[in-house]
């Protein structure tokens, strides 16, 4: 497995190399030193809303492409585990339903909802049984107001991704914020999910590509913050005090014309807060030139839809799509291997590649 380098001193780095973008082998050792150790997005506590609720999902359908379920007890206890029978490997439940416990319709294992072995047939003869090993595994379960992240493999804190995002707009009424299917949709891209990343990570880009939202951005006051180790922050004022957000004298931005908030959380989360609310960018990778990328809308105001910079997202996604599809033709070239960083521009896909080459690394 190669070995990737990124200078931490920006004016003299290298891009990643692109054989990051084009390499099988890379491709497959994401899934397990990102991708399982990372936290990745489930949804919002109303994908079982009511106490006996059960929702299956796959995570990361074409990477890590694990079954999971999400369940409500009678106590109204929420539980996330591995949607595998213990028994013969057969998914255990295959649709959103209300249940009273788990049963594998292959042999009859039946679990409680929290994943514990309940009973099985013909299994009296059966010695040193059961154990533990028989329960459903249980996942580590984050969340965030309404919001719900876990990790296959955790290896870090979800303290170190998302603290930094949750303190900056801890003045939101997160609990007010509700999903609107309406507005939410899912894109497949003909790109590496790292490209679609980095492009996300830069204004750089936004005079060049987006005539709409520049028309209301401030490109001149346009700022990058980096939060170390795994998340970002690009901060987008508004040219006039129009469609802005209301901020409390406590917050740090307080006195500025906030029009958007562009988080991103490492390795594939984007969470952009509107004046309307907020939409949850994930990023899914499903082989080295193709992505799929998923957006998640949360109303808080819809007054204010279609307004300043939170407006036109349809528009603006198509337009990101067409560049990092060209630039994903581009990076096979034999002719190009790395290239440089703006300092002033590019600090957040510098600090990107720089946790790439951690994680990669080790």
């Amino acid at each position: 497995m190669p070995q990737y380098f990124v200078d931490a001193n920006i004016a003299q780095a290298k891009t990643i190399n692109a054989e990051f973008y084009t390499s099988a082998q890379t491709f497959e050792e994401c899934k397990e030193k990102i991708f399982a150790a990372s936290w990745q997005f489930i949804g919002h506590e109303g994908l079982a809303p009511a106490n006996g609720d059960v929702y299956p999902f796959t995570l990361l359908e074409g990477c890590l492409d694990e079954p999971l379920l999400l369940t409500k007890d009678k106590a109204g206890h929420i539980s996330l585990l591995s949607n595998v029978c213990t028994h013969r490997g057969n998914i255990v439940t295959e649709k959103a339903c209300k249940l009273n416990n788990l049963r594998c319709r292959y042999h009859g294992r039946m679990f409680s909802l929290d994943g514990k072995f309940m009973s099985m047939p013909e299994f009296k003869e059966v010695e040193n049984f059961p154990t533990k090993t028989d329960d459903l595994p249980r996942l580590d379960l984050f969340r965030w107001g309404n919001w719900l992240f876990t990790s296959v493999a955790p290896a870090y804190a979800s303290d170190l991704f998302f603290r930094d995002m949750m303190e900056r707009v801890s003045w939101m009424p997160l609990g007010n914020f509700k999903y609107e299917p309406a507005l939410s949709r899912v894109f497949n891209v003909k790109a590496n999910w790292a490209l679609y990343c980095e492009n996300y990570l830069e204004g750089f880009h936004i005079p060049f590509v987006h005539a709409g939202l520049n028309a209301v951005i401030d490109y001149g006051e346009y700022a990058t913050e980096l939060f170390f180790p795994y998340s970002s922050l690009q901060l987008g004022l508004a040219k006039s005090g129009g469609d802005c957000f209301d901020l409390p004298a406590h917050s740090p931005d307080y006195g500025k014309n906030v029009a958007a908030y562009y988080f991103w959380v490492f390795p594939n989360m984007m969470f952009n807060f509107y004046p309307w609310g907020l939409s949850v960018n994930v990023v899914e990778p499903v082989s080295t030139g193709e992505c799929r990328v998923k957006f998640f809308s949360y109303v808080w105001d819809a007054s204010k839809i279609e307004k300043g910079a939170g407006a036109g997202l349809d528009k603006v996604e198509q337009e990101d799509e067409e560049i990092v599809e060209n630039v994903q033709r581009g990076v096979r070239s034999r002719f190009y291997k790395h290239g440089r960083y703006s300092v002033t521009r590019e600090q957040g896909t510098h600090h990107f590649h720089r946790i790439l080459a951690e994680f990669m690394n080790k």
